[in-house]
């Protein structure tokens, strides 16, 4: 029997949408080439999403291009601990739980990820990851808090335009992916 998870993890976490998903035997082509992979018509989050394709396209074209794009900019470790901070801040535990194991992959730091979910934002941090936690909460706050400030801390790390444009996008993109999955259904502890 699968539960709510209690608190914030690394570990996998499923999800339940309050929604029926579209049914796999129902995708068109459009269905399918908006997935971008295939293998997400089996998730219920993208099989949900592709009742409405267009729109599931342009977000995935969106998520991957943030996330995805190695042509400069901020490191890849560095968008998902951004994406771990937004979502870990509101309380979505499915994107935390993605996001930090991304984090932990690319960075080798899977303690100091972990302490993110356990302490939260203002946990203690090394001073680069500090820098950025601080201008993520600043972004996820409503309205936004980021201040000239934060930027010019972030400069002293060596983040070029690129690499706050980065910051930046894989925060924003959180606060709205956070809110969707949140407003569609529920995590789960996935069944043993």
């Amino acid at each position: 029997m699968s539960r709510t998870p209690q608190g914030f993890t690394q570990s996998q976490v499923s999800w339940s949408p309050w929604l029926p998903p579209l049914p796999e035997a129902e995708f068109t082509d459009l269905h399918r080439e908006a997935l971008v992979d295939p293998a997400r018509a089996k998730n219920p989050y993208f099989a949900l999403l592709a009742r409405d394709p267009e729109t599931l396209r342009e977000r995935t074209k969106t998520d991957n291009d943030i996330f995805y794009n190695a042509d400069g900019g901020l490191p890849r470790a560095e968008r998902e601990l951004a994406a771990t901070a937004a979502s870990r801040i509101n309380g979505c535990v499915l994107c935390a739980s993605v996001h930090s194991r991304f984090a932990s992959q690319h960075s080798g730091r899977s303690g100091d990820v972990q302490k993110l979910l356990d302490q939260g934002v203002k946990g203690d941090q090394d001073p680069r990851w500090r820098a950025l936690l601080d201008a993520a909460e600043a972004l996820t706050q409503t309205p936004p808090r980021l201040e000239a400030s934060h930027l010019e801390r972030l400069r002293e790390f060596g983040l070029d335009d690129l690499a706050l444009a980065d910051l930046i996008h894989s925060t924003a993109f959180f606060q709205w992916a956070n809110r969707l999955m949140l407003s569609l259904g529920e995590p789960l502890e996935p069944s043993s």
